[in-house]
C-alpha cells in the first residue's frame, strides 16, 4: 500500500473514531439526560432516532459532491459540523436543544461518512479496499468497547447532571485534532475526469425525507389532537408513489436522481443493500433494548450495565479485523453464515434475558453478545465490500451513500419504535423479537443474493 494512501486511511479511521465514539457512548447516558432535562418520550426518541434521520438524508447530496467537486472540504466541514454540535448539545439546559444537535451532528457525520467511504473506492482496489473496510469496522468495534465502558464510568464518577454532558464531550477532542490532520493529508481536488456540474436532485431528497418522516412521526409524536395514526402509513405511501414518479421523470433529463437507475437495476447492490439495512437496525436497535432494559428495568448503574455489552463489542472488533478473509475465500456465501449467526445470537439473548436470575446476567448476556459482535464483524465490512462492487465507475461516493442511507432510515425506524416500547413499559421481549425479525429478513435477502454474479474485480478508479 503506497505510504500516502496509509495516511489517508489513518485519518479517515480516527474520523469514524471521532463520530462513532460519540453514538456508542450516548446510550449509556439517556436515562442520565432524561432524568436532569426532564426529556420526554418523543424528545428522547428524537434524540436517538433523529440523529440517524439527519446522517442518511445528509449522505446522499454529500456523496455526489465528493465524487464531483473532491471530499477534502466536504470531510472537513461534516467533522468541523459535528464537533461544535457536540460541543452546543453538551452544555444545553433544554431537551429540545439537545435533540437538536443530535440532528446537526446526525447531517454532520453524515456528511463525512460517504467521503470515506469514497477515498476507498478511490484509492483502494480489490484486497486491499476489503481491508480497509474491515478496518473501518475494526475501529467500529473497538468505540463499541470503548462508549459504553467510558460513558458508564463517567456517569459513575461525575453523577447523573454533569455525566451526561461529558459523555456528548467526549468525541470533541478527537474532532479538534482530525480536522487539521484532514486538511494537511487528504488529496484536495475531483477525481480526473469528473463532471464539474453537479446535480443534487433536491425534490428527490425532500420526498425520501417526506417518506422517512411520515412512517417515524407517528413514535414520536406526543399524544393528541392531530392525524389519526392510520394517516401517517397512506402519506408515506403517497410520498413513495410521487418520488417514484419524479426519479424516473428526472432520470429523463440526463441527470442523476437519489435512486439513481444503475444502482437500482443491480441485482446484487439491491440485496446487498437492503441486508446491510435491516441488519444495522436490527443491532443498533438490540443494543439499545438492552441498555434500557437494564438500566430502567432492572435499576443497574449505567458502568454494569455496560459490562455485559463490551464483549459483543470486543468479538465485534475481533471479527472485523480478519473479515477480509472471509470474504476472500467464501464471497457471500460467508455473508449468509455470518447473519445466521446473528439470528440465533439475538434469539439466544432474548432467551437470557427471560430466564435467567438477575445473578447470572452479566455472564449469560456476555456469552451472547460476544456471539452477536463475532457474527456483525464476520457480515458487515464484507457486505460493504461485495455491494460496492457493483457500484458504476465515477459513482463511489453516491453508491456509498445509497448504501448508508438505507442502513440509518433503518436505524431511525427501528429505534424510535424500541425507544417508544421500552420507555412506556419494560418491553424487552417485544423489543428483541423485532431485532430478530429484522435479522431474519437481512439474512433472506443475503441469500437470495448468492445466485448473482459477482463482479470479478471492483470497479476501477483513478486514485
Amino acid at each position: 500500500m503506497p505510504r500516502r494512501n496509509t495516511v489517508v486511511l489513518a485519518v479517515c479511521l480516527a474520523a469514524a473514531f471521532t463520530t462513532l465514539l460519540d453514538q456508542a457512548s450516548l446510550n449509556s447516558a439517556i436515562p442520565a439526560l432524561r432524568d436532569e432535562l426532564g426529556a420526554g418520550p418523543a424528545t428522547l426518541q428524537w434524540i436517538i432516532a433523529g440523529y440517524s434521520l439527519t446522517f442518511g438524508l445528509a449522505m446522499v447530496p454529500a456523496g455526489r459532491l465528493g465524487d464531483t467537486h473532491g471530499r477534502k472540504w466536504l470531510f472537513v466541514g461534516g467533522l468541523t459540523l459535528f464537533t461544535v454540535a457536540g460541543v452546543v448539545g453538551a452544555t444545553a439546559t433544554e431537551a429540545w436543544v439537545v435533540a437538536a444537535a443530535r440532528l446537526t451532528q446526525g447531517a454532520g457525520a453524515g456528511i463525512v461518512n460517504p467521503q470515506v467511504y469514497g477515498l476507498f473506492q478511490d484509492l483502494f482496489t480489490g484486497r486491499e479496499r476489503a481491508r480497509a473496510l474491515s478496518a473501518y469496522a475494526t475501529v467500529g468495534g473497538i468505540t463499541a468497547v470503548l462508549g459504553p465502558l467510558v460513558g458508564g464510568a463517567v456517569l459513575g464518577a461525575a453523577g447523573g447532571d454533569l455525566g451526561w454532558r461529558v459523555v456528548l464531550l467526549m468525541s470533541v477532542p478527537f474532532g479538534l485534532v482530525t480536522v487539521p490532520l484532514a486538511i494537511k493529508f487528504l488529496p484536495g481536488g475531483p477525481r480526473p475526469g469528473s463532471a464539474r456540474r453537479t446535480t443534487l436532485d433536491l425534490p428527490g431528497l425532500a420526498l425520501l425525507a417526506a417518506v422517512t418522516l411520515c412512517l417515524l412521526l407517528p413514535f414520536v409524536l406526543p399524544d393528541g389532537p392531530g392525524l389519526p395514526t392510520a394517516a401517517w402509513p397512506l402519506l408515506a405511501v403517497a410520498a413513495l408513489g410521487a418520488l417514484a414518479w419524479w426519479e424516473r421523470r428526472y432520470a429523463r433529463t440526463g441527470r442523476t436522481p437519489v435512486l439513481m437507475p444503475e444502482l437500482l437495476r443491480s441485482r446484487g447492490f439491491s440485496l446487498g443493500t437492503l441486508s446491510a439495512m435491516f441488519q444495522f437496525g436490527a443491532t443498533l436497535s438490540a443494543n439499545l433494548v438492552l441498555v434500557l432494559h437494564l438500566q430502567d428495568g432492572l435499576g443497574w448503574s449505567p458502568l454494569r450495565a455496560a459490562l455485559p455489552l463490551i464483549p459483543g463489542a470486543i468479538g465485534f472488533a475481533l471479527a472485523s479485523s480478519q473479515s477480509w478473509r472471509l470474504v476472500s475465500r467464501f464471497g457471500r456465501a460467508g455473508v449468509v453464515g455470518a447473519l445466521a449467526g446473528s439470528v440465533l445470537a439475538t434469539v439466544a439473548t432474548l432467551l437470557v434475558v427471560r430466564t435467567v436470575p438477575e445473578s447470572g446476567l452479566i455472564l449469560a448476556l456476555s456469552l451472547t453478545q460476544f456471539a452477536s459482535g463475532l457474527a456483525g464483524g464476520l457480515m458487515l465490512s464484507p457486505n460493504q465490500a461485495l455491494t460496492l462492487a457493483h457500484a458504476p465507475a465515477g459513482a463511489a461516493g453516491l453508491a456509498g451513500a445509497f448504501l448508508q442511507v438505507s442502513q440509518r432510515i433503518s436505524a431511525t425506524l427501528a429505534t424510535a419504535v424500541v425507544t417508544g416500547i421500552m420507555v412506556t413499559d419494560d418491553g424487552v421481549s417485544a423489543g428483541l423479537a423485532i431485532c430478530v425479525a429484522m435479522l431474519i429478513a437481512s439474512t433472506a435477502c443475503s441469500a437470495l443474493d448468492l445466485r448473482t454474479r459477482q463482479p470479478v474485480t471492483a470497479p476501477q478508479t483513478v486514485p
